[in-house]
């Protein structure tokens, strides 16, 4: 899954940008109050993918 799409997707979803690392970004959802950081590689698998979603309670894609 591309970087853009995902945050795309968590972003419609009411996660929002937290902070941005060297090699991370940090979205947090406050509905919930989870947070989880994204790595800054272009392509992300879709293992990492649905489990970021989980940490963030966000749908899977």
């Amino acid at each position: 899954m591309k970087r853009r799409d995902l945050i795309r997707y968590l972003e419609d979803h009411g996660c929002e940008f937290f902070r941005e690392g060297s090699k991370h970004t940090v979205y947090v959802n406050r509905a919930v109050g989870k947070s989880t950081t994204i790595p800054r590689h272009r392509e992300i698998n879709e293992h990492l993918a649905r489990r970021i979603c989980k940490d963030l309670d966000v749908p899977q894609p």
